[in-house]
């Protein structure tokens, strides 16, 4: 029987095949959340690299590329790696390594093996040189028009992304283009398929991220036509809360429950309240320092003889940013127990891994289900950062409101149309979480 490992291994070496010697200019890898995207394309990089060809590579952050040049440095010590960066830009002090050249443009790199830059820089690039290979990290969050202005760059691609995740943003509307086969809109690997039918995408099929309490639930809510297993079994990751000599309360009982089941949701009674709503600010902020509090450890293949919980291990997500901030003013108000718990949106929290996170339901108090809240990858997100536990704080009345708003977005003609909608992934997860919720009484 092959291992988790093996899978992988096998999968990858394929992947390899078909990337430098398929018949397709573009290949796709579709990952589950923490499959190793990032691990994948470096590893690629770096055996294309070794063999004797120059490589790009493409990622949609700056700290993303900072965090591909580290790794692929890392793994090419004896050769050069190219950092693309804008004028100005000051590298952190991890990037700076011996073979590491940072530079604004492409044609200062000219001895380096490896260039890797953001999909917003290679756009600018403007040079007679042209590449063999390129790989796409993030592939789903590149818009289609930026693939567009690249792809005269390189003759191989290989875009490798979570189709689970956020869609492309963007300040402009995007209205006027839905359905259009050049709306710019769409993500990469979205135009690239609907242009060329006959590629069909590689998965990854291991997940080492997710423990086995949370790989069911978000694959069947976020990834229904994908087959991934977590790279560890049950009772293989454990969360141990020691118990206190004081009075417990519903944060206290939620804690335990999502200890124990890798879920759990503190749910307030039903209320319309603003986004800031103060009461869910305030139980989000106790759940994250109640964790740090009672000494929280987890033990796990990484740490087989269990570990102290720290704040740096705790991810708090919401869907606003001014829900972020609130929730930020409240972990300040508790102490320097709270210092260095992330706090962020789901848009800024794609591709981190934390070992629990506590996160605000994006429809929790409110009258209304808009296409921004039931964006499937919004979710998606939110539930699929932790390695141990999730713990989720909502109002109650939250299926109800899904009931009385069923999606009416328009459908257009040739639209590129995603599975699952917002709608139905919602619903998945709230039939789960019914079953380790903790009631709590304002």
């Amino acid at each position: 029987m092959t291992t988790p490992h093996d899978r992988a291994e096998i999968r990858t070496a394929q992947i390899l095949t078909a990337f430098t010697n398929g018949g397709h200019r573009g290949v796709v890898v579709d990952s589950p959340p923490g499959a190793g995207k990032s691990t994948l394309v470096g590893r690629i990089a770096a055996e294309i690299a070794v063999a004797g060809d120059p490589v790009v590579v493409v990622a949609q952050t700056n700290a993303q590329v900072d965090d591909l040049v580290v790794k692929i440095a890392t793994k090419l010590s004896g050769l050069l790696v190219g950092r693309l960066s804008r004028d100005g830009y000051q590298p952190p002090p991890t990037v700076l390594l011996p073979n590491v050249r940072v530079a604004s443009r492409v044609d200062d790199l000219p001895d380096c093996r490896v260039v890797v830059g953001t999909a917003a820089k290679w756009a600018q690039v403007q040079t007679a040189r042209t590449w063999p290979w390129a790989i796409v990290d993030e592939a789903y969050q590149m818009r289609s028009d930026m693939l567009l202005l690249i792809v005269p760059l390189f003759k191989q691609m290989l875009l490798v992304g979570d189709p689970g995740q956020l869609d492309p943003f963007s300040p402009v509307d995007g209205e006027r283009w839905a359905g259009l086969p050049w709306d710019p809109m769409q993500s990469a690997v979205a135009v690239l398929l609907r242009n060329n039918p006959d590629i069909v995408p590689h998965e990854l099929p291991v997940t080492w991220r997710l423990p086995a309490s949370a790989t069911r639930l978000v694959q069947t809510a976020f990834y229904p036509f994908s087959q991934f297993a977590p790279g560890t079994h049950d009772g293989e990751r454990a969360t141990h809360v020691p118990t206190v000599g004081i009075r417990r309360t519903a944060v206290d009982e939620v804690i335990d429950l999502a200890a124990g089941s890798g879920w759990g949701f503190l749910e307030l009674p039903h209320r319309n309240t603003i986004r800031t709503d103060a009461d869910t600010v305030a139980a989000t902020a106790d759940v994250a320092v109640r964790l740090l509090q009672r000494g929280t450890e987890t033990r796990c293949e990484q740490a087989p003889g269990g570990r102290r919980l720290t704040a740096a291990r705790i991810a708090v997500g919401a869907a606003h940013r001014d829900q972020v901030a609130a929730i930020t003013r409240a972990l300040r108000a508790r102490g320097e127990i709270a210092d260095g718990i992330r706090v962020d949106t789901a848009n800024r929290l794609q591709g981190a891994e934390f070992d629990i996170t506590v996160i605000l339901h994006p429809l929790s108090g409110r009258i209304d289900a808009t296409p921004f809240h039931l964006t499937p990858g919004r979710l998606c997100v939110l539930t699929s950062r932790h390695r141990h536990a999730c713990i989720v704080v909502g109002r109650r009345g939250i299926p109800e409101l899904l009931d009385a708003h069923p999606e009416t977005e328009p459908v257009h003609l040739k639209d590129f149309i995603k599975f699952p909608d917002g709608w139905e992934a919602n619903q998945a997860v709230l039939a789960h979480l019914v079953n380790h919720r903790v009631s709590a009484l304002h």
